[in-house]
C-alpha cells in the first residue's frame, strides 16, 4: 500500500465519527469565523455606518438628516474648534508620550536586576493597569481639587500656586493636571515594554565595553538605546495610538474645559455625539482623527522602519 494512501486511512480512522465534519477538518476557515465575525460586528460595521453617516447633514429644523457628502467636510476645514483640538490633541500626545518614555526607560533601568525583590517590584508595576481610566481621572479629580484635593494643597503649600487656586480649573494649567493622570497610569505600560528589551539584550557587547573601560553612561548611549531603538518605536507606535484617541480623563476631570482648553478631536466628537445629537458631524470629526492617526502611524513606520 503506498504511503499516502495509508497516512489517509490513518486520518478516516484517528476522526471521531460523533463530532461535526468541520470541527475534524484541516481547513482553517472554520476556526478564524468567529474572529471574522467579532472583526465585521464591531470593526467594520461601525467603520461603513460611521463613513455613511458623513455624507448626510442634520436639519436643524425638522431634526431629519439630508443626504449631503460635502456638507459635513466642508465644515470642518472652517471650524476653529476642529482646529484647535487637533492642535490639543498632537500636544497631549506629544507631551504624555515624552514623559513617560523617558519615566518608563529610566524606572527600567533601575528594575532591570536579579537582586531579591526586585521581580515583586516589577509585578506591582501593573497595579494602574489594571484600574478603569474613568476611576482614575476621577481619582485625580479629587486630589487636585484647589479646596482639598492633596496634590493641590501640597503645591499650594510649597508655594508653587496662590491658595484655593484649581489646577483644572484653570486653562493654563488644565492640560497639565490632565496629563498628570495620563502619565501615572500609563507609565508602567512603557515600563514593562522597555524591561522587556533590556532583559533580551545579549550581554557580551557589554562585557566587552567594560573591559575597553567605558562607563555606565557611554554604554547606555552608544550599545543601549542603539539595540533598543526597535523596541522604542514599537512602543512609541502603540502608546501614541492610543494617546490620540483619549477620551476618558479628559470628560472626567475636565469636559474639554476650562472653555476649549482641554478638548481634543475625541472630546469634540463626544461633544458633539451627546449634546447636541448631531450625529453626522460627529462622526466625521471621528473619521478625521482615524485619518490623521493612520497617516501619521505610517509616516512613522517608514521613517523609523517598523515593522509589525
Amino acid at each position: 500500500m503506498p504511503a499516502d494512501s495509508a497516512s489517509l486511512d490513518l486520518r478516516e480512522t484517528d476522526r471521531r465519527p460523533w463530532l461535526p465534519h468541520w470541527l475534524t477538518s484541516e481547513s482553517p476557515f472554520p476556526w478564524l469565523f468567529p474572529a471574522a465575525a467579532l472583526m465585521v460586528v464591531f470593526g467594520i460595521y461601525p467603520l461603513l455606518y460611521a463613513v455613511t453617516l458623513s455624507l448626510y447633514k442634520k436639519n436643524a429644523a425638522t431634526r431629519k438628516m439630508v443626504f449631503d457628502p460635502t456638507h459635513n467636510w466642508t465644515k470642518i476645514l472652517g471650524d476653529e474648534r476642529v482646529w484647535n483640538a487637533i492642535y490639543n490633541t498632537f500636544l497631549y500626545t506629544g507631551i504624555a508620550l515624552l514623559f513617560q518614555l523617558v519615566l518608563g526607560m529610566l524606572i527600567a533601568l533601575l528594575l532591570d536586576s536579579d537582586r531579591k525583590g526586585y521581580g515583586v517590584l516589577r509585578a506591582m508595576m501593573t497595579l494602574p493597569l489594571v484600574i478603569p481610566p474613568a476611576v482614575t481621572g476621577m481619582m485625580f479629580l479629587l486630589m487636585l481639587n484647589g479646596s482639598f484635593g492633596v496634590l493641590s494643597r501640597g503645591l499650594i503649600a510649597l508655594g508653587i500656586f496662590p491658595v484655593g487656586f484649581s489646577i483644572l480649573g484653570t486653562a493654563n494649567t488644565a492640560m497639565a493636571g490632565v496629563l498628570l493622570a495620563e502619565i501615572w497610569q500609563w507609565t508602567p505600560f512603557m515600563v514593562l515594554i522597555m524591561l522587556a528589551g533590556l532583559r533580551s539584550l545579549p550581554k557580551e557587547p557589554f562585557e566587552a565595553a567594560a573591559i575597553d573601560g567605558a562607563n555606565a553612561f557611554q554604554a547606555f548611549f552608544k550599545l543601549t538605546l542603539p539595540m533598543m531603538s526597535k523596541v522604542i518605536a514599537i512602543a512609541v507606535l502603540i502608546r501614541g495610538i492610543d494617546l490620540f484617541r483619549a477620551f476618558d480623563y479628559i470628560k472626567v476631570m475636565t469636559d474639554s474645559g476650562p472653555g476649549t482648553a482641554t478638548e481634543t478631536l475625541t472630546s469634540y466628537a463626544g461633544r458633539i455625539y451627546f449634546g447636541n445629537a448631531d450625529f453626522p458631524y460627529a462622526s466625521t470629526v471621528a473619521l478625521l482623527t482615524l485619518v490623521i492617526v493612520i497617516v501619521a502611524s505610517t509616516l512613522f513606520m517608514q521613517i523609523f522602519r517598523v515593522k509589525l
